[in-house]
């Protein structure tokens, strides 16, 4: 399971169930996607997603909670950027990547219980969090168990 997990070479050889490799596509452009939306919406996505009450701030304020945000979209592309590498050319990596995104999110959940965020109404990304964990843990689990003789290594192009 380790050599899975971390594999010795690193190749576009994947071993591990179909299905954690289709479902790792829609969640590479989902994090691509939402890195975009933190980073060039006017207001990141801070108010009117995530609804923090940036208008009750002072302006000094909401400017440093959206340059927060901004930041932190940059971070989620340089992720979803390398998942989208992992997924083009080096698919052995995929469990590993699973992982990644399950410390991510449990991290998300443990953070947001450490030092909550005052919004508006509970934000989609807290109850998405929940959903990525058990889907993470799912497709990690899947990830590390070989469905066929055949591994999975073929271009998307």
């Amino acid at each position: 399971m380790l050599n899975l997990l971390l594999p010795r070479e690193v190749s576009n050889r994947y071993e591990g169930h179909k299905l954690a490799l289709l479902a790792f596509i829609p969640l590479v452009g989902v994090t691509i996607a939402r890195s975009l939306i933190h980073i060039f919406r006017a207001d990141g996505g801070a108010q009117s997603i995530a609804t923090i009450p940036l208008d009750s701030y002072t302006p000094a304020a909401a400017g440093a909670v959206i340059t927060i945000f901004a930041l932190w979209g940059l971070s989620q592309l340089l992720v979803g950027l390398l998942y989208l590498v992992v997924l083009l050319r080096y698919r052995a990596l995929v469990p590993l990547m699973y992982l990644t995104m399950l410390i991510e999110y449990l991290g998300r959940i443990g953070i947001g219980l450490w030092k909550p965020l005052e919004t508006l109404q509970t934000p989609p990304g807290a109850r998405l969090n929940l959903v990525m964990v058990a889907l993470a843990t799912l497709m990690l689990t899947l990830s590390l168990r070989q469905s066929s003789p055949a591994p999975v290594e073929q271009d998307l192009n």
